[in-house]
């Protein structure tokens, strides 16, 4: 994992921490064990960004990934990006979906109260 910039989020704390766990587990199914994972600060937003280098997610899709039991994987749950969504809407955050910088899967949280250390 590369921590791009160092910062503070206001949020709780539990919640949070499942937030990140969920997209760390998500880029490690998809991508496997040598996926490498990048989180910064947004440059133009109050928010932060978590992408790695795995496979994507298409656009057509992004809108789906994070609907309760939504699954490509034999093994998945369909409920760890639903559960990202869910505690994103509990932080009146916002959440958007792309392609990161090395073409894996990118997700931006915005409205997020956080200090750039």
């Amino acid at each position: 994992m590369d921590l791009e910039d160092s910062f503070v989020i206001t949020a709780d704390e539990g919640r949070l921490c499942e937030l990140l766990e969920n997209l760390f587990r998500n880029a490690v199914e998809h991508g496997g064990e040598t996926v490498t994972i990048r989180i910064g600060c947004l440059p133009d937003a109050a928010g932060f960004y978590v992408e790695d280098d795995g496979p994507g997610i298409p656009p057509e899709k992004r809108s789906d990934v994070v609907q309760a039991g939504y699954t490509e994987s034999e093994n998945g749950t369909g409920f760890g990006l639903s559960i990202v969504q869910q505690i994103v809407d509990g932080h009146e955050w916002d959440i958007a979906i792309s392609e990161g910088t090395a073409g894996g899967a990118r997700f931006e949280i915005n409205n997020v109260e956080l200090d750039r250390a």
